[in-house]
């Protein structure tokens, strides 16, 4: 096997997985200005780090991803994929609940839904690709932190 076709899923589920956020980050644009009005719960980052650390975590859900499309094949490979294309899906969306429509009670229950999903995502990816789940780990940890921001802003901000 050559070395383009072994690189090749990584790059494209990186490419995929930073489209989604990049595509999310300029819908919700318009949204940022009443964001920095609104009440932050402690511990709130600097709003710099955000594109920061997503951009990693991109990245990373981006290579477990290529990581178990290698691993696996057939069913298992499609089962896993779509796993991830609707959790990354859901990643996407929730910033246009959050931050452009300011529902920040129903962005905290699509947050829940969200990590439910990245545990499933994870305990499909162990059974391919260990390493692939372990990769997950600090997107479920920031998401984890994200939900607390979110339940702060939202009851903070009622």
């Amino acid at each position: 096997m050559n070395k383009w076709k072994r690189i090749r899923p990584y790059i494209a589920f990186c490419a995929i997985a930073l489209a989604v956020g990049g595509a999310s980050s300029l819908a919700t644009r318009a949204g940022m200005a009443g964001f920095d009005l609104l009440t932050k719960p402690p511990a709130a980052p600097p709003d710099w780090l955000f594109p920061v650390v997503w951009t990693l975590l991109y990245l990373l859900m981006g290579i477990a991803m290529g990581r178990v499309w290698r691993a696996a094949s057939g069913s298992a490979r499609r089962q896993t994929a779509a796993l991830w294309c609707v959790q990354l899906g859901v990643n996407g969306f929730w910033p246009v609940v959050f931050f452009l429509w300011q529902e920040h009670g129903a962005a905290f229950f699509l947050l829940a839904g969200l990590i439910a999903l990245v545990l499933a995502m994870s305990a499909q990816f162990s059974r391919r690709d260990p390493a692939a789940a372990w990769l997950c780990a600090p997107y479920l940890l920031w998401l984890l932190f994200a939900a607390y921001l979110n339940l702060g802003v939202w009851l903070l901000n009622r």
